[in-house]
């Protein structure tokens, strides 16, 4: 019996997929990093910028093209960006990556990631574990200042 929450989950990735939150180009950045999925082409810069004088979140965007599962979940990643503090979007991504590497086991915790659980089913194919985990990866880097 297929999962009732899987067609749930299918529309919320479509969702984000289409309305993109944070698709834009921040002027002035303090942290930024590109990654690109070799296998598929998906490609993407997420860009940081920090409440002056601290490590917290202001503003974060990203900008670039792929398939559905790698915009929609660069845009769930930015909606829960903002406010957070470095070391606590690090914290998120650990949290994600764990899920992504589950392969559709466990339960993942919807207080932690929010929208992006919807991932979990998509931890089951390994060629789209890539394309959810990229805006994550850049992410991570763009805040670690590497």
């Amino acid at each position: 019996m297929a999962d009732p929450l899987s067609g749930l989950y299918q529309e919320i990735i479509l969702d984000h997929s289409r309305r993109r939150a944070g698709d834009r180009v921040l002027e002035a950045a303090d942290g930024e990093h590109f990654e690109r999925n070799p296998t598929c082409g998906d490609e993407i810069t997420v860009q940081v910028a920090f409440e002056p004088g601290t490590d917290r979140i202001a503003q974060f965007a990203w900008h670039g093209s792929g398939c559905s599962i790698s915009m929609s979940s660069a845009s769930m990643l930015a909606e829960m960006a903002g406010g957070l503090t470095a070391a606590e979007l690090v914290q998120k991504v650990g949290v994600f990556r764990e899920m992504m590497r589950s392969k559709g086991g466990g339960e993942p915790d919807e207080d932690e990631l929010g929208d992006a659980i919807a991932f979990h089913g998509t931890s089951k194919y390994v060629m789209r574990v890539k394309c959810a985990m990229l805006a994550w990866v850049a992410a991570e880097t763009a805040v670690s200042g590497g």
